[in-house]
């Protein structure tokens, strides 16, 4: 039977028809533009703002794409439609398993009733049966020269059926309508209608919202010639869709280019800005939809451009953090930095494209260009300078502590470059078709690392990076973003985390206006006291270098003289656990500089060539005589080496005078009281120490690596927690019982214990011990022979 045909009519419900829905005003009249020197605008709200529409029935339906239904056709002329429906004679039901495909209903086995399948376009009438002797649970479609019935099996399925219908037969409607526009008032008209049907639809499914914003993407993707007042008024009709749901990739290239054309309109705040917000807040990976990304930067340079446009830029990240101390919504930050990291990377990418002769980004949406007619490579050249002619060697001794900077170790002047710096010099051949790269060999062909690649000698540094003026705008923009993002306490761990692995690209990091502009973020980090954000200073893993080695004297990014890098230095030092660990790095590779901001009066710098010395960092002599030349030099320096001196001295009187073996302090005893105990009598012998129920803590452990021939250690009952165990497990390497019974210890502090091989006894009944670092320990300590674990995740 052919069912296929055109016409037009309404839908109806209980004997009426429902009436279509007819155009309303999206948003209300948009306000005169702000004042072009007025910033107090509100983010996030204004006028553009709709209430959506609910449907009366407070049902709600999912879309059905599929089901079982019966299905019976009647042929009737229109006169006798009412009269057949009303018959008390029964037609014959067929069994169907019915598909609502984009333009029709079609059936798995299209057989009887359902042979052909059945157009939207054909469908007159949709109505629910509600009459007298009508089948009950009945879904009416009319069509020319007869009526198509569905018989479900209750009422709520009817009405699930009755909608989804009548939302696939509109969508297809407003498909072939804005499929081919004739006038834009009418399409704005349409567009408007489809929105407003899609808010006061009573099915609730994803695609109720995704099919009219695809319908829309299509026609803007279509036709890209539209003036500015239809782009705007296209974006004001299509707002309320897009407060629950994300702009599909073709919504946000037109978004894009509406920021970028009228950064100033007020669409940009009172619309872009509700999208904007719940992309930052919800997106979970931009790498599925990249040009989400693309309009949250668009954007962002949009509310730049405005009149004191920073100050607008401050009030939207404040608006995203919101005005408690902790951020609700855990997705804002990073994807606040991707934005930021991409929107840099942007900012180089012509220096980057000509590095690896790869395609920009432009070059990618607008199609690759042939290999033939793209710009030949440029890579860096890294050149091996001449070994200049070492200065005349000295010995020092401690009569000559006065001697000039010049005789330092370690310092070697700005054309000189150790192993572990490269010069860089960017050089064209006579065609300035290419460069090469060459590096001093230093033991083996590994590549260089990326702070390698960027140490420059001031005498050669002719890498000079200079930005057009929009890159430098962009740059700057997000720039001041991450220093707001390193503001917020909350934020700083996870922001520091996230930018522990230098995601820069090694352009931006030899860019001398970008590093001044993220030295604020890494001084936050520095400054933070907290260990997981001054941690992330530190290089991600071993081999790589970090921030710590990029402002430290002598790499690129320095420029005040190693101020910052001693403030990094103090604030590791004071909390880093490896204590000893770092100072050897220190010792290996930022020796030099460590002296010469002693010679300067640096208090840091000299504790740490003070304890370099008091740890027996240092094993060359002539190393150490120069360290105390240097200390010798400077006040606060002389007056901290004569006190190591006197340190050293008790220490080796107290164990020519021997001492007690054993100690045992009294209970509610302190930290301080323990520093008072030992610096006041002879413990060079101390063997066994028992601090028992106790109120020591952490802060103990460093009076406790001083007693060298301590073998035994009773904490029970103490506060004495993980920053203490690390610093033990360095120093006391003769240690071989450790009792740690209920103390605040965890698998981070515990772990560290597996270093003192000579453990032979180790009690930690009631800690936070779990059975993966158990099992780690009992394959770490092969001397181990008593262990309690009891009350423990291990038990």
């Amino acid at each position: 039977m052919d069912l296929n045909g055109s016409g037009g009519g309404n839908d109806h419900h209980n004997n009426q028809f429902y009436p279509s829905e007819e155009s309303k005003p999206l948003l209300e009249e948009i306000s005169a533009p702000t004042p072009e020197g007025n910033n107090n605008c509100k983010l996030g709200a204004g006028p553009c703002r709709r209430t959506l529409l609910h449907c009366s029935s407070g049902m709600r339906y999912k879309l059905l794409q599929e089901g079982d239904i019966q299905v019976c056709v009647v042929k009737h002329p229109r006169t006798f439609l009412s009269k057949i429906l009303t018959s008390k004679f029964l037609r014959r039901w067929e069994p169907h398993h019915l598909t609502l495909t984009d333009s029709s209903l079609v059936s798995a086995t299209p057989t009887g009733y359902m042979e052909t399948a059945l157009s939207y376009s054909s469908i007159e009438d949709l109505q629910l049966l509600s009459w007298d002797n009508a089948p009950k649970y009945c879904v009416q479609l009319s069509f020319p020269g007869g009526t198509v019935l569905l018989q479900a099996a209750n009422s709520y399925l009817r009405d699930q059926w009755f909608h989804s219908l009548q939302w696939k037969k509109k969508i297809y409607k407003y498909r072939k309508v804005l499929n081919n526009p004739s006038r834009w008032d009418v399409v704005l008209k349409e567009i408007r209608s489809l929105v407003d049907m899609a808010l006061t639809s009573p099915l609730q499914d994803d695609s109720i919202h995704q099919a009219p914003l695809h319908i829309i993407s299509t026609l803007l993707a279509e036709n890209t010639n539209l003036s500015t007042q239809d782009h705007e008024n296209i974006i004001v009709a299509i707002a309320p869709l897009l407060e629950n749901n994300h702009p599909s990739p073709d919504l946000c290239e037109f978004f894009c280019k509406h920021c970028r054309e009228r950064p100033r309109s007020m669409v940009v705040i009172e619309v872009f800005t509700p999208v904007v917000q719940r992309i930052l807040k919800h997106n979970m990976d931009f790498g599925k939809c990249p040009r989400l990304r693309l309009f949250t930067q668009e954007y962002i340079l949009a509310l730049n451009e405005l009149n004191a446009g920073m100050e607008v830029v401050k009030k939207f990240i404040h608006s995203m953090h919101g005005p408690t101390g902790q951020c609700p919504h855990p997705r804002v930050l990073p994807n606040l930095v991707a934005v930021c990291l991409a929107a840099i990377y942007s900012c180089y990418e012509e220096f980057i494209n000509s590095r690896d002769n790869s395609p920009s980004l432009k070059e990618i949406r607008n199609g690759c260009q042939p290999q033939n007619e793209r710009k030949p490579p440029m890579p860096l050249r890294l050149l091996r300078p001449e070994p200049p002619t070492p200065p005349p060697s000295a010995t020092l001794s401690p009569s000559t502590a006065l001697s000039p900077p010049p005789t330092l170790p370690l310092s070697p002047p700005p054309s000189i470059v150790n192993s572990s710096e490269i010069l860089v010099e960017l050089e064209r051949n006579n065609n300035n078709t290419a460069n090469t790269l060459r590096k001093a060999p230093a033991g083996g062909d590994s590549e260089p690392n990326l702070i390698d690649c960027l140490l420059v000698s001031p005498a050669l540094n002719a890498l000079s990076i200079q930005l057009p003026a929009q890159a430098d705008r962009v740059l700057g923009c997000f720039a001041l973003i991450l220093k707001m993002l390193s503001d917020y306490d909350d934020w700083r761990p996870a922001l520091a985390s996230l930018l522990q692995p230098i995601p820069f690209p090694k352009e931006a990091l030899a860019h001398a206006k970008f590093t001044k502009e993220l030295k604020y973020v890494i001084q936050r980090f520095a400054e933070d006291p907290r260990q997981e954000v001054h941690s992330c200073l530190l290089s991600v893993r071993s081999g790589k270098d970090g921030w710590f080695q990029l402002y430290s004297p002598g790499g690129v990014a320095c420029d005040d003289d190693g101020e910052l890098f001693a403030s990094m230095v103090h604030i590791l030092m004071g909390s880093c656990y490896k204590t000893k660990k770092f100072l050897l790095s220190l010792a290996e590779n930022k020796l030099g500089p460590c002296m010469l901001l002693a010679l300067r009066g640096n208090q840091t710098m000299v504790e740490i060539l003070c304890l370099m010395l008091e740890y027996n960092i240092i094993e060359n002599k002539d190393t150490q005589l120069q360290i105390i030349s240097t200390l010798e030099s400077t006040q606060v320096g002389l007056r901290m080496y004569e006190q190591l001196c006197d340190r050293q001295r008790e220490l080796k009187e107290l164990q020519r005078k021997g001492g007690p073996t054993r100690l045992t302090l009294p209970s509610k005893s302190t930290d301080a009281d323990l520093a008072r105990l030992l610096s006041s009598g002879s413990f060079g012998n101390l063997e066994n120490l028992s601090l028992a129920f106790t109120n020591v803590t952490s802060a103990c452990a460093e009076q406790l690596i001083k007693l060298p021939s301590l073998k035994q250690l009773n904490l029970w009952s103490t506060q004495f927690g993980d920053a203490g165990l690390r610093l033990l497990s360095e120093h006391l390497a003769c240690l071989q019982v450790l009792n740690l019974c209920e103390t605040p210890v965890t698998d981070a502090g515990l772990l560290s214990l597996s270093s003192m091989k000579s453990l032979c006894s180790l009690n930690m009944n009631s800690t936070k011990l779990t059975a993966d670092t158990y099992e780690d320990l009992k394959a770490k300590l092969p001397n181990l022979k008593e262990v309690d674990v009891r009350y423990t995740e291990a038990w």
